[in-house]
């Protein structure tokens, strides 16, 4: 069997559950859109069932996955829906929806709920991607609150720049928030993963947790989770499969973009960018290999990596971690160009091992 895992620590999950709603405060919403940003939405959700305040996804089709898995925590419709009648799935389902736009919300106030629903009203505070602008909110949570078919309205944006070191936006974004919810009653939720850590004036009623649950720092330099006590819910490792010792001067995989400089020891790792590794990750970028760092020489390819072993031990085995504990995600997102959420979500083709 192919030697490549993706290990899933349950516990480390748990722990930062806990360790994020402590810090937040108040209510708090476990992201586990995309899958659960690679780790398995349906088991994360079942590890996290019985503490967390409520779950969010992307779409309904996630949502719906999770309640054919019996999760029965809140679940929210972070995009909210996409046609009319979609609204009878999300009652249905007993789910919680966005409302970011004007024909969601006439739709949602034409449907014939049977109980009032729970809805989350978006304003677009300055990331200007979805919700109703500052000056047209009054006016559309108004009309939800009008309606005896609406039982809770939570107030939400969300922030463009709060795991950038400046911070002039996010403080202008909660800003005109505020402003414009004025005299408007009912929660609010402001805090993502990285407003979490960094924005304290961002924790209200409702957190929304996304990267950071996962023991992955939002920041680009991999700053906070540490801090936090975070720990990395997914390890990826492999194992040398193959060893050959190559002279001074030879080319080592495709496009021939690296030369030996000295006689070297060369491994060749189960792993490559058909299963999620990153491409361009280039040579230096660090792997941890049998208790060592070292790192990887030449280019991924789609199912093979090779490593540099010379200056590791000789022996009948290697397990080579790709990223988790000794390596971040961080530091290989940095070294490849990338950021930590698209590797974690091309995670594919690997064998998840799930450990409570």
């Amino acid at each position: 069997m192919r030697p490549l895992v993706a290990e899933i620590r349950l516990a480390h999950l748990r722990h930062n559950y806990r360790v994020l709603k402590e810090m937040h405060g108040q209510n708090l919403l476990a992201v586990v859109k995309a899958d659960a940003y690679g780790h398995g939405a349906v088991q994360c959700a079942k590890a996290l069932d019985d503490m967390a305040d409520g779950f969010a996804v992307a779409f309904l089709e996630e949502a719906v996955t999770l309640r054919e898995n019996g999760i029965k925590s809140p679940i929210l419709l972070l995009e909210g829906v996409f046609e009319p009648h979609e609204y009878a799935l999300v009652e249905q389902y007993g789910l919680w929806t966005v409302i970011h736009q004007q024909t969601q919300l006439e739709d949602c106030l034409a449907h014939d709920w049977k109980q009032p629903a729970t809805v989350w009203l978006k304003m677009d505070s300055g990331m200007h991607r979805a919700g109703f602008f500052p000056h047209n909110y009054a006016a559309a949570y108004h009309a939800l609150q009008q309606s005896p078919k609406i039982g809770k309205i939570v107030k939400m944006t969300h922030f463009a720049c709060a795991d950038d070191a400046e911070r002039g936006m996010t403080e202008m974004q909660i800003d005109t928030f505020d402003t414009a919810c004025e005299g408007l009653g009912g929660d609010s939720s402001l805090a993502n993963s990285a407003a979490i850590l960094a924005y304290p004036e961002a924790r209200r009623e409702w957190g929304r947790a996304g990267l950071a649950l996962y023991g992955v720092s939002p920041f680009a330099a991999g700053a906070g989770c540490f801090e936090a006590d975070l720990k990395p819910v997914m390890r990826v490792a492999s194992q040398v499969f193959a060893e050959r010792v190559l002279q001074p001067h030879e080319p080592i995989g495709y496009g021939a973009s690296f030369y030996t400089k000295r006689s070297t020891r060369v491994g060749l790792v189960a792993c490559g960018y058909a299963d999620g590794y990153p491409r361009n990750a280039p040579t230096d970028t660090p792997v941890f290999i049998n208790g060592m760092r070292s790192r990887l020489i030449g280019r991924a390819s789609m199912d093979m990596l090779t490593v540099d072993l010379s200056h590791v031990p000789a022996d009948s085995a290697y397990e080579v971690e790709l990223f988790g504990d000794s390596v971040s995600i961080n530091e290989l997102a940095q070294s490849a160009g990338h950021i930590p959420y698209e590797i974690l979500c091309h995670i594919k083709r690997m064998r998840r091992v799930y450990q409570a």
